[in-house]
């Protein structure tokens, strides 16, 4: 094959790629910002009732964070609301702690699930519990190491339900600190975000997060909860909404008084664990959100190849050399401009040169839990969290 033969298909899958890059950064990946110009604007309708809310918490020995962050949860400005602790099976100080705070809030209640209860997915089944234990319609779900932003989180994540809504999909941020692994953290949740809320928006939606998202009670029962994923140690957040979710019955609430924030994990080793546990739903998506979600990465994959490649079998033609660092250095520009406000409309710290480690590195983790990891943990047995 002659050389100029090569220039064109790399050239090719270089314009190719880089098509489909812009497409994912120009529409799903803008939405947010969107959505809130929007918002600002008054252009959003949503419903000025405030109906009786549940919010669940599950705990597992989380008693310091319930001591942090549960008042935050319990003193919003909502007037008729209960919030829910699911205690699953702790052995630290939980049980005291909801105790010492039900003297002073008394919207406060606590279940309890035994420690010797043996089940794949005990996260699914405490908020099996909670769904149960709650006396409301609209239900509200966040972690027990989080906090909302504002004391307006529960009112401004209701006022999307209308009569047709059935999910609620917030962003669940996390507290950024210095160092590698935070900044690392943060990007990934931050193009989690743009992703799911960017796709919902469009009337796709797939996923959620647990640290901030509401549905009905009735539509939890009406689905019969988790009774087809119970086999999948995870998914408590996301898998009802790739199943059930439509562009009808889903909004997002991407305002920063809607946000929640998360202590982030502190170590490579803890982080790449918690990707494991996301990744392991991702088998049981429906094709068209495994097809949607895998295009992005394997197109800037085929990119940030192509763009290798030209500029190694080009580096005596100027052109090649022109086009391959022009594409890149555009799609930098385009990436840098709406990941940093995005982030902005988060007040949280923007990227720099850092975007292009992070989006390089990230679907390598991903591919790799994928596939090589799924191999070697169908030969050993891996305790989830």
């Amino acid at each position: 094959m002659s050389l100029s033969i090569v220039y064109y298909i790399l050239l090719a899958i270089l314009i190719l790629s880089f098509i489909v890059q812009l497409g994912f950064y120009l529409i799903p990946y803008t939405a947010i910002l969107r959505r809130v110009r929007n918002l600002k604007k008054g252009n959003v309708a949503h419903t000025v009732d405030q109906p009786p809310v549940s919010v669940i918490i599950c705990a597992r020995n989380e008693g310091e964070n319930l001591r942090r962050f549960l008042p935050l949860v319990l003193e919003q400005n909502y007037g008729d609301y209960e919030v829910i602790i699911v205690n699953d099976g702790s052995c630290d100080d939980t049980e005291d702690i909801i105790k010492d705070l039900q003297k002073v809030y008394h919207n406060l209640y606590i279940t309890n699930i035994p420690q010797e209860t043996r089940i794949i997915s005990h996260k699914k089944l405490a908020i099996t519990v909670g769904v149960k234990a709650a006396k409301n319609e609209i239900l509200l779900f966040t972690d027990a190491d989080c906090r909302p932003l504002t004391p307006d989180w529960i009112s401004t994540m209701v006022r999307n339900f209308d009569d047709n809504t059935e999910f609620v999909l917030g962003h669940g941020n996390y507290y950024r600190e210095k160092g590698f692994i935070s900044s690392l953290i943060s990007y990934d949740t931050l193009t989690i975000a743009m992703q799911y809320m960017g796709f919902a928006l469009l009337g796709y939606p797939y996923m959620g997060v647990g640290r901030n998202m509401a549905y009905r009670r009735s539509t939890f029962f009406r689905l019969k909860g988790f009774a087809g994923f119970l086999h999948i140690p995870s998914g408590d957040d996301d898998l009802l909404i790739n199943a059930f979710g439509t562009k009808h019955n889903t909004r997002i609430e991407p305002s920063l008084e809607a946000e929640t924030l998360s202590i982030p994990e502190k170590t490579f080793k803890d982080w790449y664990y918690q990707k494991l546990r996301h990744l392991s739903t991702v088998e049981v998506y429906k094709s068209s959100s495994k097809l949607w979600i895998g295009v992005e990465p394997f197109s800037r994959g085929l990119f940030y190849l192509a763009t290798l490649l030209l500029l190694i079998f080009g580096f005596n033609n100027p052109m090649i050399i022109a086009i391959a660092v022009g594409a890149f250095l555009f799609r930098f520009l385009i990436q840098l401009t709406i990941i940093n406000l995005t982030a902005k409309a988060y007040n949280d710290k923007g990227f720099g040169l850092s975007i292009i480690l992070f989006d390089i590195i990230l679907p390598l983790v991903t591919l790799y839990l994928l596939t090589i990891e799924k191999i070697f943990r169908s030969k050993t047995k891996f305790i989830w969290k």
